[in-house]
């Protein structure tokens, strides 16, 4: 006689509950442990400026990814990923999500903001104070620094210096990048060796971002072959898509001061760049020069990028997709600030003997303002 083995009563029973009264198969009795959730992710503010705020998300789970919207849509892996604390100056709704490796995503925080900011409204601002009576280090809290002789891209021949840098041929000493007890701003290009330059490469990256309003800058710019001073911003999401995919704005590009190359007058430039999109306009009303105090300036809103000198009033460009040839990445999130003085490269040329060190920008304010 054949002896038939006989199932226990608690397994049958949880075989029955996991698969059915028909019973299970080898594969179908296995139970597979239920997937652990993310946590969601926290939202949290400080205050900017007249009722704007600055927003951080973060999450508990070690590396996750943090997905976001701001238009009350649910996000998903294919939203704006957040890298950055952003501004918020406009009534809308934030949505966030967490992913993390190994867990499924989480549950959706939300918060909604409702300060009914007036177009127009100061809501970010760097004034540059120091009362220290000494040369000061601009705000940690705001500003961290590119370093070193990439030449980044553009074949430049500085060596970007970091506040408190004592690596030759940077110093201590004579910092590159200061607030002065003028309250002004000053990025220094410097000459310490014969062919040898540093300078400052300033940015708000990881620490600040925004996107819309209108962002503008009081700046006295040097005149010298060789200078490549700018005011401009790049996609929070430089990092994962790479330049040009996170958008270039150029709110102020000038080189060289007046020279042939600058067709006998002098000039700025705004530009736009993205994958396959490159706008760039020029501004030189006669008796224009970059070596006394303007204001360069930015309106971002959405689907249209405006650059002005001196007064919003005062537009010379404005660039939309529907005039652009390429992809259009300017509302796709948030974008960070920099400022920097470079030395030579592709566009300016080298340095020669006419050029004066030290060379400075100086610069009297970064201000936002609400749209």
């Amino acid at each position: 006689m054949r002896i038939r083995a006989v199932m226990p009563a608690a397994a049958f029973l949880s075989c029955v509950l996991l698969c059915g009264n028909g019973g299970c198969s080898a594969s179908e009795g296995v139970a597979t442990p239920t997937q652990t959730q993310a946590a969601a992710p926290t939202i949290s503010t400080t205050a900017a400026q007249n009722g704007s705020v600055i927003v951080s998300l973060a999450s508990t789970d070690s590396g996750a990814t943090i997905y976001y919207s701001v238009d009350s849509s649910v996000p998903s892996a294919s939203s704006p990923r957040y890298f950055a604390p952003f501004l918020v100056a406009s009534n809308l709704t934030i949505k966030a999500i967490a992913t993390a490796s190994g867990k499924s995503a989480s549950s959706i925080a939300s918060q909604s903001f409702a300060s009914n900011i007036a177009s127009g409204t100061l809501v970010w601002s760097d004034e540059f104070s120091n009362s220290t009576g000494a040369k000061a280090q601009p705000s940690p809290l705001v500003w961290s620094y590119d370093t070193g002789n990439s030449g980044f891209g553009n074949q430049e021949l500085e060596n970007y210096c970091a506040w408190g840098s004592s690596a030759a041929p940077c110093s201590t000493a004579n910092p590159n990048a200061y607030v002065g007890t003028d309250g002004l701003l000053h990025i220094v290009a410097q000459q310490p060796s014969t062919g040898v330059y540093t300078s400052a490469r300033m940015k708000t990256q990881g620490l600040f971002s925004f996107q819309y309003g209108r962002i503008e800058a009081r700046i006295k710019l040097p005149e010298g072959q060789g200078m490549w001073p700018a005011f401009w911003l790049l996609g929070n999401n430089i990092t994962t898509v790479n330049w040009p995919a996170c958008g270039e704005l150029d709110v102020m590009e000038h080189i060289n001061g007046s020279n042939p190359q600058n067709a006998g007058f002098d000039w700025v430039a705004g530009s736009i760049h993205g994958t396959g999109l490159d706008g760039t306009n020029h501004y030189h009303p006669a008796g224009f020069t970059a070596a006394d105090w303007h204001i360069y300036g930015m309106i971002w809103s959405k689907e249209e990028i405006q650059f002005y000198v001196d007064s919003p009033a005062n537009t010379y460009a404005a660039f939309t997709p529907s005039t652009q040839a390429g992809t259009w990445p300017f509302d796709a999130g948030s974008q960070f600030v920099i400022l920097n003085l470079a030395v030579g490269g592709n566009w300016p040329g080298a340095p020669d003997a006419t050029t004066v060190f030290p060379a400075e920008v100086q610069v009297d304010y970064v201000r936002i303002y609400s749209n």
